[in-house]
């Protein structure tokens, strides 16, 4: 899975990791439980502490919900 953050725009590279997040659980490509946050600094390019700020944002939007140990799962 690849994300592609653009660096020539405005939007924190965070926001758009969480808004392409957001589109691939609204689509039906993530289902169950989002990549770990190791695999999403990879596929993104971004650093650990913008992965948590993004997955922190869907959190706070109710999309998903984080156990600790296991992962963090699409809220169903």
């Amino acid at each position: 899975m690849e994300f592609e953050i653009n660096e020539t725009i405005p939007a924190p590279g965070y926001l758009q990791l969480a808004a392409q997040l957001r589109e691939k659980i609204r689509s039906g490509e993530i289902t169950d439980r989002l990549p770990s946050l190791t695999t999403l600094c990879e596929a993104s390019g971004l650093s650990l502490s913008s992965v948590q700020h993004a997955v922190r944002v869907l959190k706070e939007e109710g999309l998903v919900v984080a156990s600790r140990g296991r992962g963090t799962f699409v809220k169903r």
